[in-house]
């Protein structure tokens, strides 16, 4: 039988390193979080100009739908006039969530997709990143569905065994677009 020593020094030591790690986490999470923050910020403007082209600044406003709150992004050209709308959007992917970027112009068509954050299996729902998936929503409105065979104009070509991915940006899309259709009826 062991003699209590034996037991509480390896633990106690565990606890130690335990504790050390934690706090040196954290500290590092404390000293990048506004880093992190400033990255997701720059890249999330990289975006809002990629799907709203000429655009030159922005003004943001939120919008309520149904029981969330988004921030709609009014564009604007060089005059100031308003030339279209982008807004963040997020669901459930097969790899976590997936937050996307969906730019539209004053009549609501849409003028590009963005996806910021994605963790879909690479080389199948990462492909969602890829240009030409993206392209099937550009000029599109509406109320969108993804098929493996479309044939109407409301219909987005899936991912090729991503399918659940092709589904997750739709839904994003969709629900920009209730977005911009809450912010031209004027509801806030």
């Amino acid at each position: 039988m062991k003699n209590i020593k034996e037991i509480l020094v390896p633990a106690f030591a565990l606890f130690l390193i335990c504790l050390v790690a934690t706090a040196l986490l954290g500290g590092t999470n404390e000293l990048t979080a506004d880093k992190i923050a400033q990255v997701a910020e720059e890249a999330a403007a990289k975006a809002r100009m990629s799907v709203c082209e000429g655009a030159v600044d922005f003004q943001s406003a939120e919008i309520t739908v149904g029981d969330s709150v988004y921030v709609c992004y009014t564009a604007l050209d060089a005059e100031g006039n308003s030339i279209g709308y982008a807004v963040t959007t997020q669901d459930k992917s097969y790899g976590g969530t997936i937050e996307v970027m969906t730019g539209f112009d004053t009549e609501g068509k849409i003028t590009g997709v963005e996806i910021l954050t994605i963790s879909d299996t690479p080389g199948l729902g990462m492909n969602a990143k890829s240009e030409n998936f993206r392209n099937n929503y550009l000029g599109k409105t509406g109320e969108l569905t993804v098929s493996k065979t479309p044939t109407a104009e409301n219909e987005i070509q899936a991912i090729t065994g991503a399918t659940i991915t092709s589904d997750a940006v739709t839904r994003c899309v969709n629900a920009a677009t209730a977005v911009i259709e809450a912010a031209k009826g004027g509801a806030n």
